[in-house]
């Protein structure tokens, strides 16, 4: 008897202080260090490195939107378990904060020849600031 594939997928988003998502979906794109990452269900196993970026899934036809802050994520055929240190629902983002934030790592990123800042960090926060926004105006 020949095994067959799964039709779901088990998405698990857990950060440090919540697990996010526990939920059966359809399909799952995610920022992977590489590029892009589309999963379906029956996956090859895979373990990868995520970007900052968007994460989406689908549950009963219907897209949900998440930021994901970096981190790993693990691909079974019918499993994905993504960890990240920073992780938020479209629901969760605050528009006025996040551009707040943007401008903020610009600002930061606009100078220069200052020694005291830290561009790595500004660019990291950049990232997240545009990712939140990006996943707000999808509404």
């Amino acid at each position: 008897m020949a095994d067959t594939l799964p039709t779901s997928l088990q998405l698990e988003i857990v950060t440090p202080d919540r697990a996010l998502v526990h939920e059966t979906v359809e399909e799952i794109t995610t920022p992977g260090k590489g590029g892009c990452l589309g999963i379906l269900p029956g996956h090859a196993p895979l373990l990868s490195e995520l970007e900052i970026g968007e994460l989406t899934y689908k549950k009963s036809g219907q897209t949900h939107y998440l930021t994901v802050g970096g981190g790993f994520v693990e691909v079974l055929p019918d499993r994905v378990i993504v960890l990240t240190p920073i992780a938020e629902r479209q629901e969760e983002v605050d528009r006025k904060r996040a551009e707040a934030a943007r401008q903020r790592a610009e600002d930061r990123l606009g100078r220069h020849d200052d020694p005291n800042v830290d561009f790595l960090r500004a660019r990291t926060s950049l990232s997240r600031a545009i990712t939140r926004i990006q996943i707000f105006d999808r509404k």
